[in-house]
């Protein structure tokens, strides 16, 4: 049995899943954020937000937003616009802020969030972004330096959690054969992952 996978831009149905969805990943780390939050950093750049898809419903999104580099939007407040968007390929600021990447626990394994980063970084590269950066938290600096993504020690993400990393890569050229958005994924039990950040997509 397969379940039919779709990468899409969010829409005004899906906030309520979307905020069950970072609630349960985030509300144990203390770093669960609200809905006005989480909706004030989607409404800066729409167009690099997706929600993904599995079978009838929502089963993880992402949320990125432009931000000068080395700064990050802070937690604790919903989002001001720190530069007015524009329409690609001239953004105000070159530097793609990856915010949040969350795959329900009970479908992680099974390639989706690997699928969903490859889907943004895409996104990044047509829209004439130079830079990707992030903020590992949990210690999951490991896992984003063997994708390509560089620390700057001298940054100190505050309202992270202990162990937080400022991190950014170049948005790369050539990404290889692209999974498509939309695919079929097996049903099934996914491969057990432990990881200390949920924020993480589990391959």
């Amino acid at each position: 049995m397969t379940d039919v996978v779709h990468i899409r831009h969010i829409t005004e149905a899906d906030w309520d899943g979307i905020v069950a969805i970072e609630s349960r990943a985030y509300a144990g780390l203390g770093l669960s954020e609200g809905r006005a939050a989480l909706r004030s950093r989607a409404e800066i750049s729409p167009g690099t937000c997706f929600v993904l898809d599995v079978g009838s419903g929502p089963a993880g999104y992402l949320l990125a937003l432009p931000y000068p580099a080395l700064r990050y939007p802070d937690l604790a407040r919903t989002e001001e616009a720190v530069v007015p968007p524009q329409p690609a390929p001239a953004p105000a600021t070159r530097n793609l802020h990856l915010h949040d990447i969350v795959v329900e626990e009970g479908l992680r394994g099974r390639g989706l969030g690997q699928r969903l980063l490859h889907h943004f970084t895409l996104t990044a590269r047509a829209r004439g972004y130079e830079r990707i950066s992030l903020i590992a938290v949990g210690r999951s600096d490991t896992f984003w330096s063997a994708r390509g993504y560089t620390a700057h020690p001298g940054i100190s993400p505050g309202g992270y959690g202990a162990n937080a990393v400022y991190m950014s890569r170049a948005v790369p050229t050539d990404l290889g054969a692209q999974p498509e958005p939309t695919g079929v994924v097996p049903r099934g039990p996914s491969v057990p992952t432990k990881r200390a950040d949920p924020r993480v997509p589990c391959p």
